[in-house]
């Protein structure tokens, strides 16, 4: 299993919010790229980045930080946050980045999610984060009239092969991840299910490795410090 630790960007700023909420921001640190190179001195080979006000507005507002952590080579980065059409794509791939997180426009435009995973393969990731078990969009504001688990099993059924599924009511939270969800999830065939969301204890990531989860994110544990990046890699080794 690999560990993603995550940097949430707003206005090229290190942030995390509680429960996605934008009037609840901590802001971490000033300089992304310096947190990606502690990451990387930690261990880390892999990175989640989200772009909030891209999220939320769909601007690139971030786009500089992301193409400066990019540029520092060694990792295989994730982005996500306002990726809503091909250009948008073409860019972060352009960059260096592995995989492009598809989320508001995966519910509201499945046919141009499918046209991309099948034009892009394993570069394309879907985000799916849920509340109350009904998937979020556009910035986890609104709530969609679909179960979580269906739309991971249609996502498959078109060919995306990794889902980043987030349980929007333990992020941010402190209080532990969701297990019994990422149980039902990987046990859909054919997609690689990383967790995000809530994880705060070394056990939890013992749990997720056993039951085959490919990822999990960690955030707001590293930044408070609730959990050691070098180990919690040695442990999801």
């Amino acid at each position: 299993m690999y560990i993603l630790p995550a940097i949430d960007l707003r206005a090229g700023q290190v942030v995390r919010l509680y429960q996605g909420d934008y009037d609840q921001m901590t802001v971490y640190g000033q300089d992304p790229a310096a947190q990606a190179l502690a990451f990387r001195q930690a261990g880390a080979s892999q990175l989640h980045l989200v772009d909030l006000d891209g999220a939320k507005d769909g601007t690139t507002a971030n786009y500089e930080s992301i193409r400066s952590i990019a540029a520092l080579g060694g990792f295989s980065i994730e982005v996500g946050g306002g990726i809503r059409t091909q250009q948008r794509i073409e860019d972060y791939l352009a960059l260096g980045v592995e995989r492009c997180i598809l989320g508001t426009v995966a519910v509201e435009d499945f046919d141009f999610t499918a046209r991309m995973a099948k034009e892009y393969g394993s570069h394309i990731a879907v985000g799916v984060d849920a509340r109350d078990g009904y998937v979020a969009i556009k910035g986890w504001k609104e709530l969609s009239g679909e179960k979580g688990i269906d739309f991971c099993r249609r996502l498959a059924d078109v060919g995306v092969s990794t889902v980043i599924y987030t349980d929007i009511s333990r992020d941010g939270a402190m209080a532990g991840t969701n297990l019994e969800l990422y149980r039902q999830l990987t046990a859909i065939p054919g997609l690689n299910i990383i967790a995000s969301g809530g994880i705060s204890f070394e056990p939890e990531l013992t749990q997720l490795k056993e039951m085959g989860v490919w990822g999990a994110i960690l955030g707001k544990s590293l930044y408070t410090g609730a959990l050691d990046l070098t180990n919690c890699i040695k442990i999801a080794e």
